[in-house]
């Protein structure tokens, strides 16, 4: 079984950066892809990004692509997103989550654990 807890959340101002990282504890990381994904205000969970097992490939939603980066170090079983020019409508509850695949996808029900989510709030 996986645990997955986020840090790193908070407010900011449009325009600002924000690190959200994800520990995992209980299994072996490095066989998970691991994926971000958000849910803001009266929405439902969307995809952000994505890294593969080995962190060697990518994925992005289109509305993140070239702002936002995801990244994994295996050695200390964290995931991180990166996340820059901060936008209001990026204001959500940030949730990682891993798949016992190599890669991840788009689609929330094929990850297998959950973290419980960071706040992230964007002033205008």
């Amino acid at each position: 079984q996986v645990q997955l807890v986020e840090s790193g959340g908070g407010l900011v101002q449009a325009g600002d950066s924000l690190r959200l990282s994800c520990v995992a504890t209980g299994g072996t990381f490095s066989n998970y892809a691991m994926g971000w994904f958000r849910q803001g205000p009266g929405k439902e969970r969307e995809f952000v990004a994505a890294v593969t097992r080995s962190g060697g490939s990518t994925d992005y939603a289109d509305s993140v692509k070239g702002r936002f980066a995801i990244s994994r170090d295996n050695a200390v079983n964290t995931v991180y997103l990166q996340m820059n020019s901060l936008k209001p409508e990026d204001t959500a509850v940030y949730y990682c989550a891993a798949r016992v695949f190599y890669a991840g996808t788009y689609n929330a029900r094929d990850y297998n654990y959950w973290g419980q989510g960071a706040l992230v709030t964007v002033s205008s």
